[in-house]
């Protein structure tokens, strides 16, 4: 893994607890029940079933075996595939293609009009006009041809259950740490955190498997103490709503529904517990709102805490790390006696004199505080503002990671961006429709989804810089086939050649480990000679250990982690000895020297640090899953008015021209690396479009300095001219019919999309 070597992966998945065993077979049943070999699965399915049903209430006797036979389709229903993949019909994608090529070979003749026939009397009106249309015509190819392989995906949480979750047993499914990122209480509410917060601690998922980690970065008591808070109401909520399936999960967006709460809702103490909850919550919110109050007035000498002694976090930009683990092993049950997920308060620490980067920076922190602590192999990271409206969300993005066919080559699943709170006409384009239902899905049949910042499932491997596991190719063909004589002319030399240069001492990638009794390895991957004594493979094991900890930081526990595929951490070590080096790796001068921010973890170098970081993911050679379950997983808040709006636009903007001057530009970086051709079409769109404000705000004044002159940017047109100007628009307007065909995209969210591009490049 380190210093350049290849890394080691897993055989291929098989699963233990579905062994194929030889059956006995009751003559009485047909064959069909067994499920093996099917086509039409679902029908199958049924007709088994209804079978079943007749058998048991005629009283047929099937045999003793019957018992066991009757697990046979469920174990052929656990072996099938996760997701699918379901193109497009061609009715809808096959016309949409074509007008783009009709539209590129109308956009030919159209500039070869433009350019051959200049106005001579306008003639700085024609070039700046002709040049802006270029620049147009190349920003609508950088649009347009990542969405050509448009796909949508399709999970089962059946077949998902029957692998790693059975009833009965213990659950299979990977443990997932969650990401919570916070600065100013001041500017989030603290009311909001602890919604998103108590929806992840609430998440249909098994409880042991789930950690939530909140970051803040303003070092403030007031999210210290709304967090506590949490962590107490937390003890009635979860229960609550796993014993009656509620949803969503977050109280705030749950009791402010309207719907009718009682439907599918059979118990009879339903409505008497609910009414009990809600009461609950409102006191809840009366303590978190009294904390902010009281936050609105620092006092002189700063907060102390319950036992005397000053918040270590009073001064925002000089302050220790700090870890506080509220709930899990060691923070108490709910008021039913069952374990609750992990919640753990962290703050880096900030020095004078050190760059943080930002939210990138406070991210990498939890990457590794959370490999110290838990060690999951999925991360999941939201915005404090965004909370799970679907408790089974990480069971969709399951399904793609945990695929043994699909998931070894997956480096994060990404959900769609849905809001709440935004007028019915969004006026301001917040829902961004365009792109999460139109580009995004073109994406998605090519290398995958970029990442948006918020709402993603990442595999911990691939945010560590690793390269995608290599898919083996299938033997290429040989000259067998071919009559002998065309051996002799085309395969011997090859063969020959093949002979001669081949290594006279082969190295083999073996892992070399320094284990204690119930201890993980501690020690990394290393190119070992086989013949070489044990003392040199020590010493081998050693550099390479060194070379890791020059890669990761100097922290073994950590680097010991990183090598540990499928998670987990050291059985032997004690909660003291790991908080301690939890602290260690969230210390401002951890990173110096090391691969932090420019190799691993999220990238350095821009305030959209999400672009920067999905596009290396692809570069190593991963791809990534574009999910869109029925119920909307995440949902989260948006701007309210116009000025906050262009603001976050601008912000985008000054990202992407960020990325352009950097090293990391799409337009040169990762070439001969695993990033697909178009995929980096729409990177490079990405930290392009701001300039296209330039030739947006020329072309839009041409029209008023053509009135003003007398003059034009075109010559008159002649019966050909007028044919080539009409077919282009015929096809711009074509284009975006039947984009919002298949898509599904309403013609109000797409003429919003066209208002705003216009307003946010005057802007």
């Amino acid at each position: 893994m380190g210093g350049g070597g290849k890394r080691i992966h897993p055989l291929p998945y098989a699963d233990p607890s579905l062994p194929v065993q030889p059956r006995s077979m009751d003559p009485s049943k047909d064959l069909a029940a067994y499920g093996y070999g099917s086509v039409a699965w679902k029908e199958r399915m049924e007709n088994w079933k209804q079978r079943q049903e007749r058998m048991h209430q005629t009283g047929n006797d099937g045999g003793g075996d019957d018992g066991d036979d009757a697990d046979l389709p469920l174990m052929d229903e656990a072996r099938q595939q996760l997701s699918r993949k379901i193109p497009l019909p061609s009715s809808q994608i096959n016309p949409y293609r074509m007008i783009i090529i009709i539209r590129l070979v109308v956009l030919g003749f159209f500039f070869h009009y433009r350019v051959m026939h200049p106005v001579n009397d306008a003639f700085a009106l024609w070039l700046i006009s002709v040049i802006c249309e270029i620049w147009f015509a190349m920003s609508w190819i950088l649009d347009q041809f990542p969405k050509w392989f448009p796909i949508e995906r399709e999970t089962y949480l059946d077949r998902l259950s029957l692998r790693f979750d059975k009833e009965g047993q213990p659950s299979q499914l990977a443990p997932i740490d969650f990401f919570v990122s916070t600065v100013d209480p001041l500017k989030e509410p603290p009311l909001v955190t602890t919604n998103t917060v108590l929806s992840i601690l609430s998440v249909d998922y098994p409880v042991d498997k789930v950690s939530c980690y909140v970051s803040d970065d303003g070092a403030a008591m007031l999210t210290f103490e709304a967090l506590s808070e949490t962590s107490e109401f937390a003890k009635k909520w979860v229960p609550f709503c796993k014993r009656y399936n509620i949803e969503p999960r977050a109280p705030e967006w749950y009791f402010q529904q309207k719907i009718d709460y009682l439907k599918d809702k059979v118990a009879a103490n339903f409505v008497r517990e609910r009414r009990a909850m809600k009461r609950e919550y409102e006191e809840f919110k009366v303590r978190i709102n009294a904390l902010v109050a009281k936050a609105q007035k620092v006092p002189e000498e700063g907060w102390t805490m319950q036992d005397g002694t000053p918040w270590p976090g009073n001064n925002v930009r000089d302050h220790p790390g700090m870890i506080q683990v509220f709930l899990g092993q060691s923070g108490g049950l709910d008021c039913e006696g069952n374990e609750l997920p992990r919640l753990v308060y962290v703050s880096r620490e900030k020095r004078p004199g050190y760059n943080h980067h930002k939210k990138a920076g406070a991210m990498n922190a939890l990457v590794r505080v959370s490999a110290v602590l838990t060690n999951a192999p999925y991360l999941l990271n939201l915005d404090c503002d965004h909370y799970i409206n679907n408790s089974k969300a990480i069971k969709e993005a399951m399904c793609f990671m945990m695929d043994p066919l699909l998931g070894k080559k997956v480096c994060y699943v990404q959900f769609p961006q849905r809001f709440d709170g935004i007028d019915r006409h969004d006026r301001y384009a917040n829902r961004n429709v365009v792109f999460f239902d139109i580009n995004m899905k073109g994406l998605d049949g090519i290398q995958g989804p970029i990442y948006v910042g918020t709402g993603c499932v990442f595999r911990r491997q691939a945010l560590y810089g690793y390269d995608a596991p290599k898919t083996k190719k299938p033997p290429s063909r040989t000259c067998n086939c071919w009559p002998k004589w065309c051996f002799c002319c085309c395969c011997f030399g090859n063969r020959k050649q093949k002979k001669t240069t081949k290594p006279k001492t082969e190295k083999k990638k073996l892992l070399f480990f320094k284990k204690e009794e119930n201890q993980s390895p501690a020690y990394a991957l290393g190119e070992i000679d086989e013949a070489a004594p044990g003392a040199e493979n020590e010493k081998a094991g050693i550099v390479n250990q060194q070379k890791l900890e020059k890669k990761f930081g100097q922290s073994s526990v950590f680097v010991t982690s990183t090598l540990l595929e499928n998670g987990g951490t050291l059985k032997s070590a004690s909660p003291a000895s790991l908080l301690k080096e939890a602290i260690h790796v969230i210390s401002c001068g951890y990173e110096d020297k090391t691969d932090w921010g420019k190799e691993i973890g999220w990238i350095y170098g821009s305030v959209t640090e999400d672009i920067l970081t999905g596009f290396k993911m692809h570069c190593h050679g991963w791809r990534s899953i574009y999910c869109i379950p029925k119920r909307v997983a995440f949902k989260g808040s948006a701007p309210l008015n116009l000025s906050d709006r262009l603001h976050q636009v601008l912000r985008w903007a000054l990202g992407s021209i960020e990325i352009f001057f950097s090293n990391h530009c799409p337009l040169w970086y990762g070439y001969g690396g695993g990033l697909k051709f178009l995929e980096r079409f729409s990177y490079i769109n990405s930290i392009v479009y701001p300039w296209t404000s330039i030739p947006l705000l020329a072309y839009c004044t041409l029209p008023a300095i053509c009135l003003l002159t007398g003059k034009f940017i075109t010559p008159e047109l002649n019966n050909v001219a007028s044919l080539w100007f009409m077919s282009l628009f015929i096809c711009i307007f074509a284009t975006s019919i039947l984009e919002m065909r298949w898509s599904g995209v309403g013609i109000d969210d797409w003429w919003r999309n066209e208002q705003f591009w216009v307003i946010g490049g005057w802007r």
